[in-house]
């Protein structure tokens, strides 16, 4: 565990000390497992980091207030992480692009996988669609105590109804099924995300806490080199926030990857590990 401001932070650390790290930070719907194939691979050839955010897996509390990408370059802080290759999926993409704008001397590379954008006002119809496929799986007043922490006690099974329909709208992607995905990666999936619902809704919500001005108007002044993988049957929506990464990062390269939702990662190890080992042996300094 690393502290930060008295909170524990739960990380796993392995590979070669290089002056260089590659930080891995995961999405909203998931904890610090998703990474599984990528640490163990890239460990092999690289100093690899992957935690656990405040309120998700097996770090503490989020308390009152959060800022996830202070929480990022805390992390690097605490474990004597002088520059890093940041590594990020989905808002774990946004809070890597927001550390490389707040800090950019700390930031070697960027790697964001079906990323969130911080200040990008998600599309009308995607809110509506997570309204009706994902949000609808728990009764309304339920859902509402829910989100304001006055549930008291929270019904696992409303956890894991939630987990399956945003599993099966995000991660699967909105013109896939259950059967698209394999049995690992649906359980995997559903267990992490059920554990965010259940960590969510068990105390008082947290206010989130961007970067000021927010990193949507600001890509032209990410000047680390960058890797945008997107998986094309990935929510629209989302999938347009590679575009604007990819198009207005100066010099990002781009990987599409057919047939994959919102955890490549998880779905697609081999082919994301390949695409990091790739990358990163083009932009990091030689051992």
């Amino acid at each position: 565990m690393a502290m930060i401001d008295d909170l524990r932070i739960a990380y796993d650390q392995a590979g070669p000390d290089d002056d260089v790290a590659v930080v891995f930070s995961h999405a909203g719907v998931a904890d610090r497992r998703m990474w599984e194939h990528q640490f163990q691979a890239l460990s092999r050839r690289h100093r690899v980091i992957r935690y656990d955010w405040r309120g998700h897996g097996e770090s503490g509390d989020p308390g009152e207030r959060v800022c996830h990408h202070e929480d990022l370059l805390a992390v690097l802080d605490a474990l004597g992480v002088r520059r890093a290759a940041l590594v990020g999926c989905s808002m774990g993409g946004a809070y890597a692009v927001e550390a490389a704008l707040a800090a950019p001397d700390r930031v070697a590379a960027l790697v964001l996988i079906c990323s969130g954008l911080s200040g990008h006002a998600w599309p009308p119809e995607m809110l509506a669609q997570a309204r009706e496929r994902v949000h609808g799986a728990v009764p309304a007043d339920r859902l509402a105590r829910y989100r304001g922490g006055a549930a008291g006690q929270v019904d696992p099974a409303d956890t894991l109804a939630m987990a399956r329909a945003h599993t099966l709208w995000q991660v699967a992607g909105p013109g896939r099924g259950r059967a698209d995905l394999s049995d690992e990666v649906w359980e995997a999936a559903v267990e992490m995300c059920r554990e965010v619902f259940r960590r969510e809704w068990s105390g008082p919500p947290a206010a989130e806490r961007q970067l000021d001005p927010p990193a949507a108007g600001r890509l032209h002044e990410v000047t680390a080199p960058t890797l945008v993988i997107n998986g094309l049957s990935d929510v629209p929506g989302i999938q347009e926030v590679s575009g604007l990464l990819s198009a207005g990062i100066a010099g990002a390269r781009r990987l599409d990857l057919p047939r994959t939702g919102h955890l490549p990662p998880l779905e697609r190890p081999a082919e994301v590990t390949a695409a990091l080992e790739g990358f990163l042996a083009t932009t990091l300094p030689p051992r």
